[in-house]
This record gives structure tokens, C-alpha cells and sequence, in this order.
């Protein structure tokens, strides 16, 4: 998803340029009459700015993605609507909404298939990669049929697990959470309003996320065994527990699809460049899915990175250089380490019990209910809306076309 949104950052620029898209499996099939994929993702502004950009966004509007407008946060220590209780609001900013929440199958479908439309793109799928050089004055892509490719710049952009940083011998530094996310879909008892639960529990958050057909997803993190129990219980008492752990904010939980697992981990990459190659998105970085931010961050260096490549070429330069490259990653390395971070100190903040640390999560509520400039900034932050952005990400920019 992220390198797709790069590859149609760079080809909406004009046909200059040659981009080869590489995949190990062909372009899932997206069929809009059937069931949410198991992945959603709340989408900020900054990540629809940098959507629009790529010339897609009508089209995931189009399809079935949901505002949310309000945002609620509590933990387990405190009734919902307690003074414990953080609600955000995009009406309190003039905004009319926070984001858009959007299975993650859907922005892919859309960028490919924008992707097939675009002379300068070619898509090579499936393929995958036996070797990469990148050094000299091409790097060179070996491919497991005896192909070869050769470019300026190479984008590792094939996820936490990526073969192109282990191609490229850079290191990862990674802390398991001990924690795994319960993912489905769920059918309620009332409406979700278009705003977005969270509750945090001893052992990890749970989220209601609303979906544009009236149903919510469920992200529901906690430890490994827990996960491995929830998923394997029967749907009644599935049910019965979900709407306890969210203390009712939906009343009853009456239905869910499918449960998922999956592991979670906090992940960096030592560096993000090596040679001609850049890594972007959860090749660089994974972050815990309390927050909502690993697609929005990865979006955020997919339009850094076409910033920085864009610049180079118009002003002559080559854009695999070490010097355009290590801008990109002084950039969003910074940014994605501070995230990275907030987003685990939150987590641990929440998890830990005792008095000390109960008094500082009511403090720390308090602060941000009854101090608008600090709650409002909060919004704007997550919105995407303040800080360094890259002009992809700016709503404001003249020269986002209405795609």
C-alpha cells in the first residue's frame, strides 16, 4: 500500500520518469459487495491530503470508507462518561471530521488500479527479488527468474518483515510487546454515532472503530494466550465479553464476522538508507495500533520521499544520491522514533497498575479536558494538520488536483 502510493506520487508528476512496481503475488481482486477485509485503518488528513495526491481518494470515497467525527478514550479504572474520560472532537478545531476509517484492501485495490493507468508505471507481478546491488551508478535488482533490473533509486517497501532491508544488510532494533490483536467486525446494539471507542485495559487496549455500513471493527490487544482464547471461544461469549470490555459504549455486541490474530511489535530500522535504496513504511518502522498511526506514518514517508526525489530531479541532481536520500531520512526517521516512542509510553502508562500511576493517567486527563489549546493541539496532531509535513500531506496546497 504505501510503496503503490509512492510509485503514483511520482508518476502524477508527469512522465519523466520510468517506475517499475515489483510484488511477489498478482493484484488481489477487490469486490466492493463483499465482506470488510480483516484490516482497517483510520485514516488522517494528512494521509487523505496525500491520498488525493496519488489520485485516488474520490475513489476510496466512493466505495465505503466512514468519517468518524468524535473520538472517546478511557481506561478500565473509570466509568465511561467519569471525569477519566478524554473526548475528541473535530467540531472543537472547526473540522468536520478527525478521519476516515478504511479497510486497508480498499486504498490498495484503488492504488493499483491507478497505477495500471499510468504510462510511466510498470508493474511486475509476481516477482521476487534474489539480490539487490545497490551501489555504483545503477543499483540492480536480481530477480529469482535470472531478470534484471536496474534504477537510480530502489524503494524497499514490502513490510515488517522485508527482504529488501535484509537484502540490503540493515539491522532492526524490535520490542515484542508480549501482546497480540484480536481484529473483526461486530454488529451493535446502538449506533456508533461515527466516532471512535477506546478503552484501555490492564492488559491493552480495545477499540470500536465505526464502519460505513453501521458496523464497527474491533481491535482488541492483549497477551498472546488471551488472544489465542478469544479467537477460539465460542461467538456467544465472545460477544458477552466484548461488550463488557467495552463497558457497553454500543450497548450489546449482537454479531461479528470472522476473528483474526495478529502479533504486535515495536520495530525501527538502524538506518533507512543504504546505497540507492531507501526503505519506507513498515520496512523502516512498526508501531503499536493503539494510536491508529502505522499507515498514517508510512503514508507520511511515502510523500517525503516523493518530495525529495521530485525536488532532485527538477533541479538536475540524481535522485539515488546519498545526500537527496539522507535528507528524506533525517526527515522522517526523527519523526517516526518520536511517534514510535509517544505511542509506547502511552501504552505502557495505561497497562501499568498502582496509585502512582493512576494519579498521573487522572492528572493527565484532567490536563487534557480542561486545557482546549493542549486537546486541541492533540487533534490537529493526530489529524495530521501541524508539524513538518510534507507538502503531499497539506490539504492547503494549490496544486492537489480534486482526484
Amino acid at each position: 500500500m504505501v510503496g503503490a502510493a509512492f510509485a503514483c506520487l511520482l508518476a502524477e508528476q508527469g512522465d519523466e520518469i520510468s517506475i517499475a512496481v515489483l510484488d511477489i503475488r498478482e493484484p488481489a481482486i477487490f469486490d466492493a459487495g463483499a465482506d470488510y477485509g480483516p484490516r482497517v485503518s483510520a485514516i488522517s488528513r494528512a494521509s487523505s491530503s496525500i491520498l488525493k495526491a496519488a489520485g485516488v481518494w474520490k475513489t476510496i470515497l466512493a466505495a465505503r470508507a466512514s468519517p468518524y467525527r468524535e473520538m472517546c478514550v478511557w481506561d478500565s479504572g473509570h466509568r465511561i462518561g467519569a471525569p477519566g474520560t478524554v473526548r475528541f472532537d473535530a467540531a472543537d478545531i472547526g473540522e468536520a471530521e478527525l478521519g476516515h476509517i478504511v479497510e486497508n484492501d480498499l486504498i490498495q485495490h484503488a492504488l493499483i488500479e491507478r497505477l495500471k493507468h499510468l504510462d510511466c508505471v510498470s508493474l511486475v507481478c509476481p516477482a521476487r527479488a534474489a539480490e539487490i546491488q545497490a551501489t555504483g551508478r545503477r543499483a540492480s535488482i536480481s530477480l529469482e527468474d535470472g531478470s534484471t533490473l536496474r534504477a537510480r533509486l530502489v524503494v524497499g517497501a514490502d513490510g515488517t518483515g522485508s527482504p529488501t532491508r535484509e537484502m540490503l544488510g540493515i539491522e532492526t532494533r524490535c520490542q515484542p510487546y508480549d501482546q497480540t490483536a484480536v481484529v473483526c467486525h461486530v454488529s451493535t446494539e446502538r449506533s456508533h454515532l461515527q466516532t471512535a471507542w477506546q478503552r484501555f485495559l490492564p492488559e491493552g487496549p480495545v477499540a470500536l472503530l465505526p464502519l460505513a455500513d453501521g458496523r464497527s471493527s474491533v481491535v482488541w490487544s492483549t497477551s498472546p494466550e488471551e488472544a489465542r482464547r478469544l479467537t477460539e471461544i465460542g461467538t456467544k461469549e465472545f460477544l458477552e465479553e466484548l461488550t463488557h470490555a467495552t463497558e457497553g459504549a454500543l450497548g450489546r455486541i449482537t454479531g461479528t464476522g470472522q476473528r483474526f490474530a495478529f502479533p504486535l511489535r515495536m520495530q525501527s530500522a538502524r538506518s533507512y538508507i543504504s546505497g540507492r535504496a531507501a526503505l519506507i513504511g513498515d520496512a523502516a518502522h512498526t508501531v503499536h495500533p493503539l494510536a491508529g498511526q502505522g499507515v498514517n506514518l508510512g503514508l507520511l514517508d511515502a510523500a517525503a520521499l516523493a518530495e525529495v526525489v521530485i525536488d532532485a530531479k527538477d533541479s538536475g541532481r540524481d535522485p539515488g544520491d546519498f545526500r537527496v536520500l539522507r535528507r528524506y531520512e533525517r526527515w522522517r526517521k526523527a519523526e517516526n522514533l518520536v511517534a514510535a516512542h509517544g505511542i509506547d509510553a502511552i501504552g505502557r502508562l495505561f497497562r501499568a497498575r498502582g496509585p502512582v500511576t493512576g494519579a498521573l493517567r487522572r492528572a493527565g486527563a484532567a490536563l487534557v479536558n480542561e486545557t482546549p489549546l493542549v486537546k486541541n493541539e492533540i487533534v490537529r496532531r493526530a489529524m495530521g494538520i501541524s508539524g513538518d509535513l510534507p507538502k503531499f500531506a497539506r490539504p492547503s496546497e494549490a496544486w492537489q488536483k480534486q482526484a
